[in-house]
């Protein structure tokens, strides 16, 4: 009874109104009405102003939500550790990968999961870290897989692999028969970079910044593989994973030196949360696949 009424408010808190709420649940006006009525009286307090058009939460109600969302949030985790199989004869997960995981990591990965657990419903997102964690913060991910940069509180992370990036060109670029370049040639490329969206773009302009490097930019992308599409097809080189042009044949991967551009990539979790069984076989899968590419560090146990 307790989790319907919580339902009913935060509907009528989300659609501002008793007609629309009663809609998206399928219910009647008067028995919501009635079921937030018996809800108020419960707490002795009035949660909602109907005297306008628009049914807006009082005071008390603006309280009330913050408690009923966390409540819901809980309920929802809770009918989900009900569901979990520990045999993991079914089940769904919700993942998420920053995007040029997308290109190398993620297939792989699939691969080995879905072969050890076709049961396991796999939803796969691609986003950028800040709404990963804020989508696991409300509990609308299981797992995120990103970098050590963790902004929001409550995130735990867990060291996956070391990523190293490199100058990356074409077969047909004037560098490609080299293993490794110094700065100074790295200062002089004309290059297509991803936009400053991506953390990637961040972590390269910092890497440019601290080494006094000022490549030329002649293009910016916000779509890896249109970025991949024109380092193959014309000299113009690009900064990405390593283990990422080693993926395409027609790529090359140009080690960056003295100090070279490298990140750590991150499981993550929300704090505290519920870790389903599913959750847990696919962290460890991630592990595995991850020690394949050749540049991962230490992968931890994930507490």
């Amino acid at each position: 009874m307790l989790a319907r009424h919580i339902q009913y408010f935060l509907a009528v808190a989300q659609y501002e109104g008793f007609t629309k709420a009663a809609t998206a649940l399928h219910v009647s006006q008067p028995a919501l009405s009635q079921q937030v009525r018996q809800l108020e009286e419960s707490l002795g307090a009035q949660l909602f102003d109907r005297s306008g058009r628009k049914t807006r939460l009082t005071d008390a109600g603006e309280v009330y939500l913050r408690y009923a969302l966390r409540a819901a949030q809980e309920l929802q985790e809770g009918k989900r550790a009900i569901h979990d199989v520990s045999d993991l004869s079914r089940g769904t997960l919700r993942i998420a990968v920053t995007p040029t995981f997308t290109t190398y990591l993620v297939g792989p990965l699939v691969e080995v999961f879905h072969r050890r657990y076709p049961n396991i419903t796999l939803n796969v997102r691609e986003l950028s870290q800040e709404h990963m964690e804020s989508q696991l913060l409300a509990d609308e991910l299981d797992v995120g897989i990103a970098f050590d940069e963790v902004h929001a509180q409550d995130i735990d992370a867990c060291p996956l692999l070391l990523e190293t990036l490199a100058l990356v060109v074409g077969k047909q670029h004037p560098l490609a028969a080299q293993q490794a370049i110094g700065l100074e040639t790295l200062g002089a490329e004309s290059m297509v970079l991803l936009s400053k969206a991506f953390a990637t773009r961040e972590q390269i302009d910092r890497y440019c910044n601290q080494h006094g490097i000022r490549p030329r930019v002649v293009m910016e992308a916000n779509v890896i593989g249109a970025l991949i599409e024109v380092v193959r097809r014309t000299t113009l080189s690009t900064l990405l994973p390593a283990a990422l042009a080693r993926a395409y044949p027609d790529l090359v991967a140009i080690e960056l030196g003295p100090q070279p551009l490298q990140r750590t990539a991150v499981v993550m979790q929300r704090t505290g949360v519920y870790q389903s069984a599913a959750a847990r076989v696919f962290i460890e899968v991630a592990k595995e696949v991850a020690a394949t590419f050749g540049d991962n560090a230490a992968i931890a146990s994930f507490n």
